[in-house]
């Protein structure tokens, strides 16, 4: 026969409770990133193993944004309305995608736990259309084809720097905190400009000199500036305003 249980024994006191264990997820991506790196994935694996010669550059020459077209002197095409987004989610080659969605998941993460699904897609469209843009003012009669969402990256990027790379994880999610800095304190912020500085330099060298280890074709600099421009000086018109965490 059991012996009831002593006072303490039933109703353990709350300082001697054990603390639960809080299981941090291995795989913790917003479902927006999520959504981008699976079309990314998608479309390289069907540019490299599912399509023939002929319908790789069919799929090029409609989905790329091609500077040239928007001249005037290929006449009209429904493409043309199209391409300054589709060219985003196209890449060269394995180094080149493999770059572009490791760096989305470092600052796409927290950019969209930020911002929201919708609005984080806002966002990447309007840069990656102000990448090509910029690229157009400087190439308008450029032949190659531009592809890559390292525009729109390197606009997320611009956020982080208003952001001060400022991180709150009491969520449970990382997630950029704070209002974004007005553009004087970020340029007074040492290790914001230095890390931009550092951007830069690695953006105009593999640019002009042609030097990316892995990415085959020149790097169009240009667009990564265009994006970032963007993404620096727009950021709050998609920015919803941030509030504290709970205690």
């Amino acid at each position: 026969m059991n012996e009831p249980a002593s006072p303490i024994e039933a109703e353990p006191q709350p300082d001697e409770a054990p603390e639960p264990r809080r299981r941090e997820p291995v795989f913790n991506l917003p479902p927006v990133v999520l959504a981008v790196i699976a079309i990314c994935a998608v479309v390289y694996l069907l540019q490299q193993y599912a399509l023939n010669e002929t319908q790789q550059m069919t799929l090029l020459y409609d989905g790329a944004f091609i500077p040239v077209l928007y001249t005037g002197q290929y006449g009209f095409d429904w493409f043309l309305f199209t391409r300054p987004f589709t060219y985003a989610f196209m890449h060269g080659g394995i180094a080149h995608i493999a770059i572009n969605m490791i760096w989305l998941a470092a600052f796409g993460s927290p950019l969209a736990n930020r911002l929201g699904a919708l609005r984080f897609a806002i966002f990447f469209a309007v840069t990656g259309l102000a990448s090509v843009v910029l690229f157009w003012v400087l190439h308008p009669y450029g032949e190659v084809p531009l592809v890559g969402a390292s525009g729109a990256i390197s606009g997320m990027m611009g956020a982080a720097a208003r952001y001060g790379f400022r991180i709150d994880r009491s969520s449970g999610r990382a997630a950029f905190a704070g209002e974004p800095l007005p553009i004087a304190a970020v340029l007074r912020s040492r290790g914001v400009m230095t890390f931009l500085g550092v951007w830069m330099v690695i953006n105009l060298a593999t640019g002009l000199l042609g030097f990316a280890p892995g990415v085959d074709g020149q790097i169009a600099w240009e667009a990564h500036i265009g994006g970032f421009i963007a993404g620096f000086f727009g950021l709050r018109f998609f920015d919803r305003g941030w509030l504290p965490p709970n205690p």
